[in-house]
This record gives C-alpha cells, sequence and structure tokens, in this order.
C-alpha cells in the first residue's frame, strides 16, 4: 500500500518531465508551422495619394504624409511638424521629395530611390543604409520607386521601430504643384518587407 504522506512528492517528480516534454513539444510545433508570436499579419492595401507642394501659396492644403498612420498632413509650420515622414515641394522648376532632416529637423524618416523598378517588383527596402537620403530634398521621376523608413515611432512592448513604404509617382505637375502617388506600407516594426507574410 502507498504511504499518503509520499503522493505530492511523487507527483511532482513524475509530472516535471512528463511537462518539460509537452513544452518541448509545443516549441518544435510551433517553430514547424513557423508561428511568431511577435509578427504582423497584414495583407496589402495600396491607396493614391494627392500632395501640393510647400511653395504653393495657399494656405492649409495638404503637403506632407504620415505613411505608418496612412495619413495626408498641412505643414503650415515646417519646423513644428513632428508627425510626418515626406513633404512634398518644387524646386528648381521640378517636384521634390523632402524628408523632414532636408527641412532641418530631427527625424530618422530616410528615402531610397530605386529607378526602373516596377511597384510590385520592390518586395523588400534596401538595407544599405548609403542608397537613403534624409537631409536633401529628392527629384520626383516617373519610372522610380521610392521606398521610406519612416521616423522614430514607439512599438508594442516597449520597443522602438521604424516603418517601411513604398511609392510610386503617377501624375507629377510641376507648373502646378502637385504630386499624385500610390503608396503601400507595412505596419510590422523595424521590418524591412514590403510584401505581407504567407
Amino acid at each position: 500500500m502507498t504511504n499518503p504522506a509520499s503522493l505530492p512528492s511523487v507527483w511532482r517528480r513524475s509530472r516535471i518531465p512528463a511537462l518539460a516534454a509537452l513544452l518541448a513539444a509545443g516549441a518544435v510545433g510551433a517553430a514547424a508551422c513557423g508561428d511568431d508570436p511577435y509578427a504582423v499579419d497584414w495583407t496589402a492595401a495600396p491607396d493614391t495619394v494627392l500632395l501640393y507642394a510647400l511653395a504653393r501659396p495657399e494656405l492649409n492644403l495638404p503637403s506632407a504624409f504620415d505613411f505608418y498612420n496612412r495619413t495626408v498632413m498641412v505643414v503650415e509650420d515646417a519646423g513644428a511638424a513632428g508627425l510626418w515622414d515626406m513633404a512634398v515641394d518644387s524646386r528648381g522648376g521640378k517636384i521634390v521629395l523632402l524628408p523632414p532632416g532636408a527641412l532641418g529637423l530631427s527625424s530618422k524618416a530616410q528615402v531610397a530611390a530605386l529607378p526602373g523598378r516596377t511597384f510590385d517588383d520592390v518586395t523588400e527596402a534596401p538595407a544599405d543604409t548609403a542608397l537613403y537620403t534624409s537631409r536633401a530634398p529628392v527629384p520626383v521621376e516617373m519610372g522610380t520607386i521610392y521606398v521610406w523608413r519612416s521616423r522614430q515611432s514607439a512599438g508594442y512592448y516597449g520597443t522602438s521601430c521604424v516603418y517601411y513604404s513604398k511609392m510610386e509617382p503617377l501624375v507629377i505637375d510641376p507648373a502646378g504643384g502637385t504630386l499624385t502617388f500610390v503608396y503601400d506600407a507595412s505596419p510590422a516594426c523595424n521590418d524591412r518587407s514590403l510584401i505581407p507574410p504567407k
């Protein structure tokens, strides 16, 4: 007959290996399925935006864009703005893209121009930091895809994040001071992939 006083210690000794085996099997199963509890599941949602050059004399025209929140913004005082990644202006008879640094603002927002590529062809933001511009105007050209690295933002679990987006000019109008473009943005923190996970 089993001594009742010994049951708790026997139960603990027999359950620990079983629990460890169960946890190991779960970890292997999750790895096999590719499940990542921190992964962001998103779908492609390209959209079209019209922005006006900062040089236009009218007030309250949207001249800047926040890729992460997918919103156009009015920039009345560029030095006071910190919630946008890209502004549009006309300089030297051309429409240009302005990262915040080009207006003297401190920001991690940067742009990389990829000429000769198509929108669908660009599936990942460049890893080479030398391809990005953060402090100078970038002329907009048809047939070029522009990849944006956003300003720094707070992410989940206390992380510091940048987000990547791509855009393609559809209509460049230097005379009218406007730019129409199509874009898509990844909501995944610090992930250079520009297409949704499979």
